[in-house]
């Protein structure tokens, strides 16, 4: 399955993919070049308070990296920015649950504290619900491609052109629109 047949390039859902990559890249890079500006310790484990959180080299370093990707994928746009940002998100929800494990041991070589944790949380759900828009959801609009790939009908082709908004194929269960 290849991800831009999906979703044409220029769907409204596209935009949703690449503001929320966008604006958590921005916030992203932002911190990690603040806590790079002020020449931390890389592999501090105390850290030092950046933008209310706590911060060493390392952990900027991870944050630029992490909003590069962030941004790359907001460029692309289309399915890459939702995959991207489901993916980050999941990856931030993964981090906040390892590093509360490592709080307070020598192996927490990224410098969190419980707002770190707090923060990583948020922001995974954050990004990853950007991502979802539009794909995960109970009541998907019928000119959606994602309902329409997992519904298909008789007449349903690769090459069949998108729905108006409002308006039903008339072999399908349901109200009248």
């Amino acid at each position: 399955m290849k991800l831009h047949e999906e979703l044409p390039v220029d769907h409204r859902l596209s935009q949703v993919y690449r503001a929320g990559a966008g604006l958590c890249g921005a916030a992203l890079l932002v911190f990690g070049f603040l806590g790079l500006s002020d020449g931390l310790p890389f592999f501090s484990t105390d850290g030092e308070k950046i933008a209310g959180l706590s911060s060493n080299g390392l952990l900027s370093l991870v944050s630029v990296v992490t909003a590069a990707v962030l941004l790359g994928g907001a460029l692309i746009g289309g399915n890459i920015a939702s995959t991207v940002n489901i993916t980050v998100g999941a990856l931030f929800v993964l981090s906040g649950f390892v590093n509360l494990a490592l709080l307070d041991s020598s192996a927490n070589i990224l410098a969190f504290r419980i707002q770190n944790v707090l923060f990583s949380f948020v922001m995974g759900l954050v990004i990853a619900t950007f991502g979802m828009y539009g794909r995960v959801s109970g009541k998907l609009p019928l000119d959606n491609p994602y309902w329409r790939r997992r519904h298909p009908g008789p007449g349903d082709r690769r090459d069949a052109p998108a729905l108006p908004l409002g308006s039903r194929p008339a072999d399908l269960p349901g109200p009248p629109a």
